[in-house]
């Protein structure tokens, strides 16, 4: 590996006197210095912030000792070792002077000179105050990566990610505006702190934060202790904070910010002059990820359409992605692209990536589009993480090589030879306070309590908003005898009002989906986008972006309704739907992004095969509702409830089943199945709780949702007619909308039963039905009867053409029939399961 960009040549003494000359800044007088400025006296008094506490004197002599039992292997760590070099450098530039004192590493001496200007100069260049707030964020991001290392020695910190390398990224934190929109890679540490200082935040403060993310503290403001990321907490009513909390996972932070882009203009349509711009950084192993490279097509196709998106794609390059070498690969990605420029900038000057960003984030501004800005010449010092096993791929020289790269060393040169803003005294004093700093920041987290089981299930999502219970009148059987006044339609064409109803209702609401502009596969979204034009649109086929972009939006205050097309594709798209799923526990509950999903494709159907009739749901992850319902009536209750819950920050995913969407008759050609539209003057919602009953007095019970409901409904006239049972008295149906929990409705009716059968729609087996953690959770709080039996649909695919491997009304007779025998119950089949409660050993679920 080549180093030969490790330190530049120094300009000319008569070219660097007249840079000086010709844009330094007047010094600031350092008697003057207050609370928040940069680079102040060491000397001076830090207020400290409500937020810290006195660590007692046995705590402080516990660490104490930690550190004097560490105290060989923390001098051992390169990081400690470069930091006393970079000291040593900065007390004898303090000492003299000229400015030709090395930078001493072991025996190997390095001559520390600013970076050379690029060949045109710099357009724009940054104030003496703003030089001091860089480097301030850069000795912050050193110092604490330092620190976070030692914790970690210690058994006390558990994120080691390091940052360094890159500290001079900073500027560009001044190239950007603090209402802007920012996602950064985690090694980006630098830019966040100095967003953090242009915001008024007290530095002190930032370190402890930063010190009880490293160290998972409870009080950590970011995610409450559940993670080390980079981002911000809520911050106040009206001074919202933009840095957006990025997940471990390669460029999962760039579909939403894309998302967010889009959002600015559809949420603030009147403020086209003071519209912020959205920037998402990753690193050069990131771009390799399909997150970044959907995200990228996303916002360049919309700078083809001409659709608004200010976005800018920031991308530093060190050649490493973790142990696989890119090898300038980045260069090569976007040559001459007609539709997103392209800037560059040198990642080892400050002046430069403050210049180039700047010039990058003006045109996204002005022109609403997107563009790209590469970072390159980066080194990576010290590894990707302290269980980055450098060794085992790079040689030895080249470790020592890149360990001696000191960025920040060439960083305060620049500032102090070529820009006249501070003196190595002051930056001496500077760097000394900040490691102090950083040390108690550090002393202090480590002592502070971790998260609890408890913290860790009341933030996974946000308190459902409570909606009263329908009343048990309107609950039984097909309630449109209680108004008579209307007409009865299929579930399609409710759906369709009750959308349009939303939408006329809540302008925040917005409607996004692949073909839902001219109505969609299944017409839900028929004639929508003429009557809300811009809010009911159309995105490429990219679930990933899609699902993003419905994250962005809700981040800029919007509510969205996001359609998959078909309950299949929710696979593709599933790591950005597992992100919004967690996002309200690791941002403890401080920045939910509540939307509504809608599958549609579910389950029976011909047309499509197994792509488009999938009936398995196998991603319900922790913090998302999901309901099925099966009739018109209760999906319009349900829907509003839907969007009342995302509203107040919760994700609700509805599964629809294709077979109900035209759906008219239950029985021959009775139109049982059409259902009067239930207006809001009263009872609009339908709570999560609530469930519908056709039959109250039987002592056996079949339990479903979505298609198994009609299924089992036809099921229960044809056993009255096989003489299996007499009446529709014997055999109650229970519809159970709500199928990610159990609701308190079941809850309250299902041991009045002598025995229930379980009908799943979706196949039986590990990871593809909901019933089963429903059996498990009622039998968890005793709950269940006495006997019960599931059935599911057969463990296999589904066929074009064929309607052969879906539940069906035979398979829920013979296993009721099983159920209600008082004999010794049959082996179960390949798709279901049996239990007898009186005798717990009868539990057989083998197959055959």
């Amino acid at each position: 590996m080549s180093f030969s960009l490790l330190f530049q040549t120094r300009p000319p003494s008569v070219v660097r006197r007249l840079i000086r000359c010709l844009i330094a800044a007047p010094r600031r007088n350092n008697n003057n210095m207050h609370l928040h400025d940069p680079m102040g006296s060491r000397k001076r008094t830090i207020r400290r912030q409500s937020s810290w506490r006195t660590v007692s004197t046995s705590e402080r002599r516990e660490i104490k000792e930690l550190r004097r039992k560490f105290s060989k292997e923390m001098e051992a760590l390169p990081e400690h070792r470069a930091q006393t070099n970079l000291i040593n450098f900065l007390e004898a530039h303090s000492k003299q002077e000229g400015f030709d004192t090395p930078l001493v590493s072991g025996r190997t001496i390095h001559k520390v000179v600013p970076p050379t200007p690029p060949p045109g100069g710099y357009t724009h260049l940054m104030n003496t105050e703003q030089i001091r707030t860089t480097l301030d964020a850069a000795m912050a991001t050193f110092c604490l990566h330092v620190e976070a290392r030692i914790a970690s020695l210690m058994g006390k910190g558990f994120y080691t990610i390091g940052p360094c390398g890159e500290e001079l990224l900073s500027s560009l934190g001044h190239a950007i505006e603090t209402n802007d929109a920012a996602a950064l890679h985690y090694r980006h540490l630098g830019v966040n702190i100095l967003r953090q200082l242009r915001r008024g935040e007290v530095l002190d403060q930032i370190l402890l934060d930063r010190a009880r993310g490293y160290t998972v503290s409870r009080n950590d403001p970011v995610t409450g202790g559940v993670h080390c990321a980079i981002g911000s907490g809520a911050g106040a009513p009206g001074s919202e904070h933009h840095d957006y909390i990025v997940t471990s996972t390669l460029a999962s932070q760039c579909p939403s910010a894309v998302g967010r882009a889009l959002g600015f203009a559809l949420a603030n349509p009147k403020e086209c002059h003071r519209r912020p711009i959205s920037l998402a950084t990753v690193g050069d192993g990131s771009v390799h990820n399909h997150h970044f490279w959907a995200s990228y097509h996303l916002a360049r196709h919309a700078r083809h359409k001409r659709v608004k998106c200010p976005m800018l794609f920031g991308i530093s390059d060190n050649g490493l992605s973790i142990s696989y070498e890119t090898e300038g690969y980045v260069d090569t990605l976007f040559p001459g692209d007609m539709l997103v420029p392209v800037y560059r900038a040198y990642g080892g000057d400050m002046l430069d990536i403050y210049d180039q960003t700047l010039q990058a984030s003006r045109y996204v501004r002005q022109q609403s589009a997107p563009a790209v800005i590469l970072y390159h010449g980066i080194i990576r010092r010290f590894g990707h993480a302290a269980t980055d096993r450098q060794h085992a791929y790079l040689e030895k020289e080249d470790i020592q090589g890149m360990a001696d790269t000191d960025v920040l060393a060439s960083g305060i040169a620049q500032a102090v030879e070529t820009m006249g803003a501070i003196t190595y005294p002051e930056a001496l004093d500077r760097f000394l306070e900040i490691q102090n700093l950083v040390k108690i920041g550090f002393n202090e987290a480590m002592q502070e309590e971790k998260v609890s089981r408890e913290d860790m299930l009341e933030t996974v999502a946000q308190p459902m908003v409570q909606v009263p219970r329908l009343p048990v009148d309107m609950l039984c059987g097909n309630d449109n005898s209680l108004d008579p006044t209307g007409k009865g339609e299929v579930m399609r064409k409710h759906m369709t009002r009750v959308i349009e109803e939303t939408l006329r209702d809540d302008p925040s609401v917005v409607y996004i989906g692949e073909d839902v502009e001219h109505g969609g596969y299944y017409l839900v979204t028929d004639g929508l986008a003429k009557k809300f034009p811009g809010r009911v649109r159309d995105f490429p086929p990219d679930e990933t972006t899609l699902l993003g972009a419905g994250m962005g939006f809700s981040q800029v205050g919007l509510t969205p309704i996001v359609e998959i097309p078909y309950a299949k594709y929710l696979d593709c798209g599933v790591d950005k739907f597992y992100e919004i799923a967690l996002m309200n526990w690791l941002t403890s509950g401080q920045k939910p992004n509540g939307m509504v999903i809608r599958l549609q494709g579910f389950d029976r159907g011909t047309f499509g095969g197994n792509f488009h009739t999938h009936n398995m749901l196998s991603h319900i992850p922790p913090g998302v509702d999901m309901v099925c319902y099966s009739n018109g009536r209760d999906y319009v209750r349900g829907f509003r409830n839907a969007v009342a819950q995302a509203k107040q920050g919760r994700i609700v995913v509805l599964v629809d089943c294709t077979n109900l969407l035209n759906l008219r008759h239950l029985h021959d050609k009775d139109r049982g199945w059409e259902r009067i539209y239930p207006t809001k003057d009263q009872h609009p919602m339908m709570s999560f709780h609530d469930i519908r009953r056709y039959g109250t007095k039987g002592k056996w019970a079949i339990l479903s949702y979505g298609n198994g409901v009609v299924t089992s409904l036809q099921a229960r006239k044809s056993l009255i007619g096989k003489g299996v049972i007499k009446s529709e008295d014997e055999l109650d149906i229970i519809d159970c909308p709500y199928i990610s929990a159990v609701p308190k409705g079941l809850k309250e009716v299902v041991r009045g039963y002598k025995g229930i059968l379980f009908a799943d729609i979706c196949k039986e087996g590990p990871g593809g039905n909901v019933l089963s953690s429903m059996i498990t959770m009622l039998h968890k709080e005793e709950l269940l009867p006495n006997k019960w039996l599931f059935v599911g649909a057969p463990r296999t695919y589904n066929p074009l053409g064929s309607t052969a491997t879906f539940l069906n009304v035979p398979d829920i007779e013979q296993a009721f029939m099983t159920l209600s025998s008082e004999e010794k119950p049959r082996q179960p089949s390949d798709h279901e399961f049996a239990c007898d409660h009186s005798s717990i050993e009868s539990i057989d679920t083998a197959n055959k």
